[in-house]
């Protein structure tokens, strides 16, 4: 597959474009899944061994540490063997890891689950780096975020089933004080892996590349350039890291929050409130596809930011329902910051998409390091006031979106709505035009001694 010339999208049929999408989105169900169950898992902990939030929070630690470690790794691998290697790769590193839950289980080992969660992630970041990218260029860049935001949607599925199960099964009865009924649920998401695996085997995945209009074949010359030049998606890491660790603290301890908010909530009517966080979550995903098909993705995602920082802030500041309340509406205005971040960080790289999806995907690793500062705020003070925490990546996170905003009007004129660029960037004069024929020429050289890739562009 990564021998061959990789193709755009544009070069393939409906049917084999439709196959591909669904393919591929399936991939953000199976994470979306087990994010959702990881959430829950903290508070289940913390009562069967006994230990504090903090110690709790190593799953977190674990999980999205893996993604720090691995992700470099993943861009690296699938540069050279291609996309569908990197999504066999990863399906069985989360296999795996999901298996050896059950002797975890067994022998009651937290030191187990913790191992056993860092594979897990391992394997989710390269699924990540694959499936990411791979909706990313898979059609025009102009619609780049309002595809991604569609399949992570179906994370967004996953992430809140996990929880309704976990209510059903991880506190009720003899099961609140059991380790067995875990054991089950991740023979059945190892069991799933190995599914995805065969049918991903079987099926053809075509191998692509980012589509190129006017406007980057004649900017080929700064993909050239070296990666660590791409300054929109170094600080889109950057942006990522922030978000992201902001989201799992948010996310780790909702459970917690809503049970000592004093309005008579035990652990597993909040788990059930914490999967209606992630219906929330789920339908501003949705929304926000149809959003972003008019409004520009960088706009759009400053707004998002603002309103973050501001319930993240009434989540710490108010008591009782109104606290519980600003959550949800915390959790709407989260969805489609990952995805606009990864297409505004990954948008125009070229030959250092994956490279730059890599690095971009690392910045999951904010989850591994934020959980654990927030529990320990709220081990010493309390946990309304933790989430004091998590604005900090909030505004680190709006501070990158207005930066584009700006850099986008510095570059261009300003605009609201979502446009195509290469539309945009028309000749408008005879100077115009003159001036463009001759990047087409130089342009028509470097694709000439770009050998393969050239052929594709």
């Amino acid at each position: 597959m990564a021998g061959s010339a990789p193709l755009t999208s544009s070069q393939l049929t409906t049917a084999e474009w439709v196959f591909s999408f669904g393919l591929v989105t399936s991939l953000f169900f199976t994470w979306g899944f087990a994010y959702g169950l990881l959430d829950v898992l903290n508070a289940h902990f913390q009562h069967i061994f006994g230990i504090t939030r903090t110690q709790s929070t190593l799953l977190q630690l674990a999980y999205f540490g893996a993604y720090i470690v691995f992700s470099p790794f993943a861009g690296m691998f699938m540069r050279r063997w291609g996309y569908k290697a990197g999504i066999h790769l990863g399906l069985t590193l989360y296999s795996l890891g999901a298996v050896f839950y059950w002797p975890s289980a067994k022998f009651e080992a937290y030191g187990g689950f913790v191992g056993c969660t860092f594979v897990i992630g391992c394997g989710l970041a390269t699924l990540e780096v694959a499936a990411n990218s791979y909706i990313a260029v898979l059609g025009t860049p102009r619609y780049a975020a309002a595809r991604l935001n569609f399949s992570q949607g179906f994370q967004g599925v996953a992430s809140f089933a996990g929880p309704l199960i976990a209510s059903r099964w991880f506190f009720q009865g003899e099961n609140a004080t059991r380790l067995a009924t875990v054991q089950w649920v991740y023979l059945a998401v190892s069991g799933l892996g190995v599914v995805l695996n065969v049918l991903f085997y079987f099926c053809k995945l075509p191998e692509l590349e980012e589509e190129r209009g006017v406007q980057q074949v004649q900017e080929l010359n700064r993909d050239q350039e070296s990666f660590w030049k791409q300054y929109r998606c170094i600080f889109g890491f950057v942006a990522q890291t922030a978000y992201v660790g902001a989201q799992v603290g948010v996310a780790s301890l909702a459970v917690n929050f809503m049970v000592e908010q004093g309005v008579g909530i035990n652990a597993s009517r909040a788990s059930q409130l914490f999967s209606f966080c992630q219906m929330t979550f789920t339908a501003g995903r949705f929304t926000g596809v149809l959003i972003l098909k008019f409004v520009d993705p960088a706009l759009l995602l400053s707004v998002y930011g603002f309103a973050c920082c501001a319930f993240t802030l009434g989540v710490a500041l108010a008591t009782g329902h109104a606290g519980i309340g600003c959550l949800f509406g915390l959790f709407f205005f989260e969805s489609i910051c990952y995805p606009c971040i990864f297409t505004l960080g990954t948008k125009n790289l070229g030959i250092h998409t994956k490279q730059g999806s890599g690095l971009i995907v690392m910045g999951v690793g904010g989850g591994a390091w934020y959980p654990p500062a927030q529990a320990s705020v709220a081990d010493r003070i309390s946990t309304r006031t933790s989430y004091l925490v998590p604005l900090s990546g909030y505004i680190a996170m709006t501070m990158y979106a207005v930066g584009m905003v700006i850099d986008q009007a510095r570059k261009d004129a300003f605009h609201w709505k979502n446009i195509d660029e290469d539309k945009q960037r028309e000749p408008s004069s005879p100077v115009d035009s003159e001036r463009d024929s001759k990047d087409k020429e130089v342009a028509s050289v470097k694709i000439e001694n770009l050998g393969d890739y050239g052929k594709a562009v």
